[in-house]
Formats: C-alpha cells, structure tokens, sequence
C-alpha cells in the first residue's frame, strides 16, 4: 500500500453521512447517489438502511455492513482496512449525523490519524432542528448528549452545568424524560425556562414549552417518541434570592413543624433555585433538627 510519511496515500474516502430524523423526503441528491455507488455503506440498522433506500428508490450496489454501539469498536478497524484499499465507505444512523451521539466517532478518528479522506453528506438534525423551534437562544449553545442514567451521577452532571450561559440541548429515552427533567430542575431550577421535542419532523411532533418544574409534572404521566430537550442557559447578572432569607424560610417552617427536606423543596421551587444548593447552605447554617 502506498504510503508518504507513515500516511496513507491510497484515495479511499469516508463519508458520514446524515440520515432523515422523520421524513424520508428531506434527503438530499447526494444522499440518494452516495447510497448507491460507494463501495460499502456500513448502517447502525441494516433494516431500517434497506427500508430507507426503498423508500427512496434506491438500489444499494455495495457491500452492507452493521456498524452499531456493540460492535462498533472492531468494524471500525475492518472498516479502516477497506478504506485503505481506496474504497468509499459511507457510515449512516438511523436517524441524524453519525459520531453526534451515535456510531462513527472510533472510524473517523482512525480514518483522519490514517491519512484517509473524511467528509460528510450534510442531513437533518435533531440538535439543530429542535434549537431552531424551541424559541430559546440559538447565538450560542452547547449539546450535552444524553444525561447519564446513575441518579448521583446525572445530579453531578447537571449541577456543573447549572452556571452554563449557552442554551444547552440534551438527547433523552422517554421513559427516563421525567426523572431527567425533575433533576435539571433541581439543578437549574424550576423556572428555568425549556422546551421538550418530541417526534420532530413527524406526524406526531409536539414542542412542549415552560419552566423545567412545569415540563417535569407534564412528562411524569408519560411521554412517547424520539425526545430533545432544550434548556436556556444561566443568565449572569440576574436578581439573585437573598439565601440568607431563604435558609431562614425553611428555619421558620421546620420550627412550625414541617419535615426539612420538604421545607427545602418548597422553598427552593418558590425561589427558582436549585433544591441541592439551598438544601447545602441549610445542612451547613442551620442546626439540625
């Protein structure tokens, strides 16, 4: 094999490319030509791949190969050696750009520390798309994947993130929708304003818009569907509660009965503050009951 300087010199080349998050009619040209000349097209569902190209009418001339979370780690070195050979692979999710919380991250950074050609077939995307609806900031936003699943992890997560002036959009499972919302709440604050998007693109699309505590009553009776959640970022220089006044507010509920952690609770909701940092100053200035 050809090779310059430790690099490989061979014009194999490959192709990210951006799959439909709904409608099978937002593909473009070059999508449709991309599917059916390159050399192999290695899909996150070969299912989902072969219904898509019907859909389309395309007919897939190459090789189809899987290339999903389990395995991605040993086809990406299979997938490196094809492209060494001066082929064109194509990587495709089942929906959005591949490496953007989905396969294709491991074969890029092989590919580019290779010498190999990357590019990508621009498509739709469910970071953007629910950005540009969602009618929070688009100036400057950060994506942040998935939250993890651990409560205490999650939690840890969320409350680095809860200075963050960017917008912030998040990925979630609908059946964890909920629990997510409920702790950026926490983290954020109830009042933080958001905007839950679900099934975008698609029949049954719907953007939920309110504060975090608002969305999170709303999805805890259940919620189904592809979901997106955006979030406004910290704005500097707003009205800050005075916490004094507020770890006294619990104080005063605690000595007229009430169980701390809900006195917290309820506090810090009608405070717009997360309930973590006002349970800390409390668990540190108050004494204990």
């Amino acid at each position: 094999m050809p090779c310059q300087n430790g690099r490989v010199t061979a014009e194999g080349k490959l192709v990210l490319a951006g799959a439909p998050i709904g409608q099978a009619a937002d593909v473009s040209p070059r999508l449709r030509e991309m599917l059916s000349g390159a050399d192999v097209v290695a899909a996150e569902d070969t299912r989902r791949l072969r219904r898509l190209a019907a859909e389309l009418g395309v007919e897939i001339a190459g090789r189809v190969v899987s290339y999903y979370d389990q395995n991605e780690a040993a086809r990406a070195e299979e997938l490196l050696e094809t492209l060494k050979q001066g082929r064109t692979v194509v990587v495709i999710t089942d929906a959005g750009m591949p490496g953007v919380s989905d396969p294709g991250y491991r074969l890029t950074r092989l590919a580019v520390d290779a010498g190999v050609t990357v590019t990508a077939l621009p498509g739709p995307s469910a970071v953007t798309t629910a950005l540009a609806v969602s009618g929070l900031a688009s100036d400057r936003f950060c994506f942040e994947g998935f939250p993890p699943r651990k409560q205490g992890e999650r939690a840890r997560r969320l409350s680095a993130l809860a200075g963050e002036e960017r917008t912030m959009v998040f990925f979630e499972a609908p059946h964890r929708l909920a629990s997510s919302l409920e702790a950026m709440a926490e983290a954020f604050g109830a009042d933080r304003p958001a905007a839950v998007c679900r099934e975008l693109t698609k029949t049954y699309e719907e953007v939920r818009r309110g504060g975090l505590g608002e969305l999170a009553a709303w999805a805890a009776g259940g919620v189904k569907g592809e979901i997106t959640v955006v979030v406004a970022g910290h704005v500097p220089g707003a009205a800050e509660p005075d916490l004094d006044e507020l770890v006294a507010e619990v104080d005063r509920r605690v000595a007229a009965g009430a169980q701390r952690k809900l006195a917290v609770a309820e506090v810090a909701r009608s405070a717009g503050i997360p309930k973590r940092e006002l349970y800390d100053l409390v668990h540190r200035r108050s004494p204990t009951p």
